[in-house]
């Protein structure tokens, strides 16, 4: 008999200043259930999540929680506030004796205890509050964009600490990799309605998909229905007046149907524009390094960046990713070393501290205002790759609306000020983009929209980023920093990375033993003893060759997509030539993933045989 579930959602109904945001939502969630909660920016997750976790209350419907039943709920934003110490905060619900659990968590996260949270940083902060939940035990845990702020190695860790947990969870990420990984089935929050699905994260784009065409399907099947009523209702209705009253209810039935349909939000009509072509040359980076106080940031180092490379920059927080990065493009003086630049650049900067949006400021004013948007003498319209735009339409394709044009910045959600920066950031030709973390809040859509047009970008593109799956994509060459001053430039993205490093990880020699006089049998040759198994990296990478082969294949796919157009190269012949060269490349680098998988597979079964 199947256990009863830990939360439940009947009916529930909510809307802001008029604007309905939910109606009529049904949800349960079952013991030791695992749920993504997927949707738009602005379709309200993070506000359903707070109904869930009881802290919103909804204009209708009913939330209960099983007896006995412990819910915890991550915020985006943790707010340690009145705590000595975020080790305090971390331990702030649990007894005394108790608290090695909330320490035991911090240790895992990697965030010191004794730190201070007024001065914490957002991720020290995130890394807290995980540690609270955690140390709690909950037997629910809602976790809204936990990802956030995290570096790759705790995030890993938070993957694999949930992925043994026992207790429920629904997760809101915009890490497809986390999600993928964790999920069971899906939650799809859209237009006011939450969907489910039986599967997790990895077959959601398919089902939504499925879903969206089934509906266009029967919008086409009303439509026509509606004009052949309306039809009917011109040419016959003198002389039928009187038996076909109800057929006339019926077309003004159908039609408040139609009006009562809210159609799909499109994607952001975003666009990438290449400046004039740089030089060949873009930067070259020759021994230059970076000592904060007594802490080496970065140790000598050199690279050599030509114009079309795509370039991520990955390691724990506090490695000196930024600080590189800064120092590339020429914001921060290198200690030693020099720096070149090459000649035409035209610089595109996604800050991912949003430093460049006022809150105060209303989103109209953010971009009107801008000295190199603002078009001279108005103050409605906005200069967007060289021509002039009403502001309000501008926004429009990133999905804001003219109400929101008028408000606040400090209004938006996460992923509405992401889309903000990138209006602005997209308004200027460029043939050099600089993204420190712009996948933070992000919806899948536009993630995917955005990871399209860095793909077909004829500039060079400079990427700091704790996706996995983003940088799997979008990079050809990973700088790696490990926190130890040491930067190490590897090829490909974050997968080919790790499979690399682990490669190379060879074990250390044991130390040779004290010289003796040795017996007779002694020096007699011996067979040496066969392997019974693959080394470590050895099973490493043969683990590792699959999703690697998958991705290839997919990207491969993709290109012999785009390439199919018989005017592509009419059309565009730069985007032509780039993506035969993508094709190659990648084709070539299948051809040996495939060729060294069926090696290692070869070996792995000689040897257990």
């Amino acid at each position: 008999m199947a256990e009863p579930p830990l939360l439940t959602l009947s009916d529930i109904r909510l809307g802001f200043g008029g604007r309905p945001l939910f109606s009529g939502v049904e949800l349960a969630v079952a013991p030791g259930e695992r749920l993504a909660l997927v949707g738009r920016n602005g379709s309200g997750k993070s506000t359903l999540m707070k109904v869930m976790a009881g802290l919103t209350a909804p204009d209708a419907g009913e939330r209960f929680v099983k007896p006995g039943v412990s819910v915890a709920y991550l915020p985006q934003d943790p707010d340690p506030t009145g705590f000595a110490t975020l080790g305090d905060y971390a331990a702030a619900e649990l007894e005394p004796a108790e608290r090695w659990r909330a320490e035991a968590a911090m240790d895992g996260l990697k965030v010191s205890g004794s730190a201070d949270p007024a001065t914490a940083s957002g991720g020290e902060r995130r890394r807290a509050a995980l540690a609270r939940l955690i140390a709690g035990a909950p037997e629910l845990m809602l976790l809204d964009e936990p990802t956030n702020h995290l570096d790759i190695a705790a995030i890993e860790w938070l993957e694999e600490w949930l992925r043994q947990s026992r207790a429920g969870y629904v997760l809101i990420s915009h890490d497809r990799a986390f999600l993928t990984a964790l999920s069971r089935a899906t939650l799809w929050v859209d237009r006011g309605v939450v969907r489910r699905s039986p599967e997790g994260f990895g077959g959601f784009e398919a089902w939504r998909d499925k879903l969206i065409e089934e509906e266009e399907a029967a919008r086409h099947k009303l439509d026509r229905l509606i004009k052949e009523e309306a039809r009917w209702a011109v040419e016959g209705i003198s002389a039928r007046r009187t038996r076909n009253q109800g057929r006339l209810r019926r077309l003004g039935a159908l039609r408040e149907e139609r009006r009562s349909q809210i159609r799909l939000a499109g994607t952001a009509a975003m666009a990438l524009e290449s400046g004039q072509q740089s030089g060949k040359l873009v930067l070259e980076a020759e021994g230059i390094a970076k000592r904060f106080g007594e802490r080496q940031i970065l140790a000598p180092f050199s690279i050599r960046i030509a114009r079309g490379d795509r370039v991520a920059l990955v390691g724990p927080n506090g490695a000196g990713k930024t600080t590189l990065l800064r120092m590339l493009i020429g914001e921060l003086a290198p200690d030693e070393g020099r720096i070149r630049h090459g000649t035409g650049l035209e610089m595109a900067v996604f800050d991912q501290n949003r430093a460049a949006l006022d809150p105060d400021k209303s989103l109209w004013e953010s971009l009107t205002q801008d000295r190199l948007m603002g078009v001279k003498g108005s103050n409605d319209q906005v200069m967007v790759r060289g021509r002039p735009k009403h502001v309000v339409a501008y926004l429009k394709e990133f999905l804001f609306d003219e109400r929101q044009a008028r408000g606040p910045v400090s209004q938006l959600s996460g992923g509405e000020r992401a889309r903000l920066l990138l209006a602005r950031l997209m308004a200027r030709p460029s043939n050099l983009l600089v993204l420190d973390e712009p996948t933070n809040d992000l919806d899948v859509e536009t993630l995917d929209l955005l990871q399209e047009l860095i793909a077909e970008f004829d500039g060079t593109v400079l990427l700091v980023s704790h996706d996995r799956d983003f940088l799997d994509r979008v990079a050809a060459t990973t700088i790696a920093m490990e926190g130890d001053g040491r930067a190490t430039v590897y090829a490909g993205g974050w997968s080919d990375y790790r499979a690399q490093r682990a490669a190379s990880a060879e074990p250390a020699a044991a130390p040779a033993p004290a010289k003796r006089r040795a017996s007779a049998d002694e020096r007699a040759p011996k067979p040496k003893a066969a392997p019974k198994k693959l080394s470590f990296n050895q099973q490493q990478r043969l683990d590792a060759l699959p999703a690697e082969i998958e991705r290839l294949e997919a990207e491969i796919a993709r290109l012999e997509g785009l390439l199919s157009d018989p005017e592509l190269y009419a059309r565009e012949p730069v985007k032509f030539g780039k993506a035969t060269e993508a094709l190659e490349e990648r084709q070539a680098r299948l051809a040996a993933a495939e060729e060294e998988w069926l090696e290692l597979e070869a070996l792995r079964e000689a040897l257990s045989g």
